[in-house]
């Protein structure tokens, strides 16, 4: 069977057959999002407010979150410490975010990175690419330890297949 043949049945495959009204689901391999959760998270931006009363801290404009090979870009950038303040516990994003690292990338309109589990829930408009594969969605669940995840919603993919080997 030729590759791009092979490689058609297989996204066919991943996705269900459903109603137009339905929600897809599709299990996806993330392998260049994944990203060592313990490495240090810097944080860069125009502007930094900080509420001592809730533990929060709040960087907007041009905000920029590097953790190892895994840069993500916002508009906006909450960020939730852990109840002892001896760490981040959550990164709450908005503003058209982009997770990239040096293969793939991801974007939507908000994401929530739960640092302790490596999980990454982006919602509003998400697009996943990877090479000239794409992935479009209603909201994209992966976990940056694993490397794994799936996308949720209106599922929808382009992708280019190979040449057949002669």
């Amino acid at each position: 069977m030729p590759a791009a043949l092979r490689a058609l049945m297989l996204i066919l495959a991943l996705l269900p057959v459903t109603g137009a009204e339905a929600l897809a689901q599709t299990s996806i391999n993330l392998t260049g999002l994944r990203q060592d959760t313990s490495l240090p998270v810097e944080v860069t931006a125009d502007s930094l407010s900080v509420d001592q009363g809730t533990g929060q801290a709040t960087f907007s404009g041009n905000v920029q979150v590097k953790q190892g090979e895994m840069t993500i870009s916002a508009g906006t950038a909450r960020i939730e410490y852990l109840a002892d303040g001896q760490g981040i516990a959550k990164v709450l994003l908005d503003g058209r975010v982009m997770f990239a690292s040096p293969t793939d990338a991801a974007e939507a309109d908000a994401a929530v990175y739960t640092i302790a589990t490596g999980e990454v829930v982006m919602t509003g408009d998400v697009l996943l690419t990877q090479g000239q594969t794409t992935i479009s969605g209603n909201r994209l669940v992966y976990n940056l330890d694993a490397g794994t995840g799936s996308m949720e919603g209106r599922v929808q993919t382009v992708f280019v297949p190979g040449k057949a080997n002669p």
